[in-house]
């Protein structure tokens, strides 16, 4: 079978972005005056999640230095549900891979499962919180605001969703996720947070925004009176600088990695449009994708496969890099098991685009429009077929790096990722 020719493009994005990350952070958590509330000797647990944010550590360490200079002792809490395993060990591993380690923090991280139940929604649903953090005096809420993979709402990934899923731990992330199909994603975000604002002692939020280059693009301390009008505001800034694919109808997309430290859903369903379904586009999304093949798991994901099941192929060595326990504690405990359910495998690259070429209708493969990416995170510079040239022609956001050339493959049959380091 003849494949499509390939042609390497640069997209250019909005490249708004945080220079002096330190200082910056500095600077906004100085306009609360947190020294009114935060006195000496008290401690203060600080969010540390499973998202690979760009500079995180640089981030959360500057947040601690402030801490510190009050008088106060800073506490590193990872802040996740189910990630990790579901182990405290397993989320400490997964903040430490990041760089947030007490060496370079300077603060000692508590890693556990165990919450204390706050007290119980309107709705009957009882409110979990991380039991280290709600030992300490006050908490910092530290997140970045994206939209959700899976809900829509005037917030949807951020604060909020830290409070819930990510203080919550494993109980509280399984608890909601099951709220949420029997009630409204908003009204059961806004309960929840509403209790932990009152009973958990949150002195402050620390809202991270990047840019479409996977850059830090603004930091923003926000007083818990404030976390859900700015993080609104926020959100909408998050949506204008969201990475995006080169096109919104694409036959096959190529992906070289998924991850936890990419996206909840491994790949982020916000860009490859399947968001309100796994495996066709509605008229809510932006993108339309016939077909989806994954290429392999990013190191930081440690195993954990969640998204893949959104894919329709994948190769053998994909398959066996799976940890199949952790995928399916996270998946189910995410409502979302289907995300978890592995694609049609072939034992090399070549052998699964010839096994899904066909499949795209009538289109003859050398003629299909086929777009290659490395991960949803990283899309300034992708590879896209031929048949796309007419197109690219009339874009003053595309740049011809190179080509059109043949399909990259290595001596056993398999692609050349989009970033080659050979």
């Amino acid at each position: 079978m003849s494949f499509p020719r390939m042609v390497r493009v640069r997209q250019t994005f909005d490249a708004t972005r945080v220079n002096d990350i330190p200082g910056e952070v500095e600077r906004q958590l100085a306009t609360l005056a947190l020294g009114k509330t935060v006195r000496p000797g008290q401690t203060v647990a600080i969010t540390a999640g499973s998202r690979g944010i760009a500079n995180i550590a640089i981030i959360i360490k500057a947040a601690c230095d402030h801490v510190r200079s009050l008088g106060a002792k800073p506490i590193i809490v990872p802040a996740m549900g189910s990630h990790g395993g579901g182990t405290p060990e397993g989320q400490r591993q997964i903040i430490e891979g990041y760089g947030v380690t007490e060496a370079f923090t300077g603060a000692e991280i508590r890693a556990s499962m165990e919450t204390v139940i706050v007290d119980t929604t309107p709705q009957g649903i009882p409110v979990h919180f991380d039991k280290h953090a709600f030992n300490c005096d006050h908490v910092m809420v530290v997140g970045r605001v994206k939209p959700h993979t899976g809900f829509v709402g005037p917030v949807e990934s951020g604060l909020h969703k830290m409070m819930l899923i990510g203080l919550g731990k494993h109980e509280g992330a399984k608890i909601y996720h099951r709220a949420i199909l029997d009630f409204n994603f908003l009204e059961i975000i806004r309960a929840v947070a509403d209790v932990v604002l009152k009973k958990c002692r949150v002195v402050a939020g620390l809202a991270i925004v990047e840019n479409a280059y996977d850059e830090t693009g603004m930091i923003a301390a926000v007083a818990p009176s404030e976390f859900f009008q700015r993080e609104s505001e926020l959100l909408t800034q998050a949506r204008t600088w969201l990475p995006r694919l080169p096109f919104s109808s694409i036959q096959m997309l190529i992906i070289d990695q998924i991850g936890k430290n990419i996206s909840g859903t491994g790949m982020d369903t916000n860009v490859i449009g399947r968001k309100y379904n796994d495996h066709a586009a509605t008229d809510q999304d932006d993108v339309s994708v016939k077909r989806i093949f994954v290429r392999g798991l990013t190191e930081e994901t440690h195993g954990n496969a969640t998204g893949i099941g959104l894919a329709e192929f994948t190769n053998s060595r994909t398959i066996q890099q799976v940890d199949r326990k952790i995928t399916a504690i996270n998946c189910l405990t995410g409502g979302h098991p289907t995300a978890a359910m592995l694609p049609i495998a072939c034992d090399t690259d070549r052998e699964v685009l010839a096994a899904a070429l066909p499949t795209l209708g009538l289109v003859e493969p050398p003629n299909a429009k086929i777009v290659h990416i490395s991960n949803t995170l990283h899309l300034s510079e992708v590879l896209i077929s031929e048949a796309y040239l007419p197109e690219i022609q009339k874009r003053s956001d595309l740049t011809v790096l190179s080509g059109p050339a043949d399909m990259a493959f290595d001596a056993e049959g398999n692609l050349h990722p989009v970033f080659d380091k050979h």
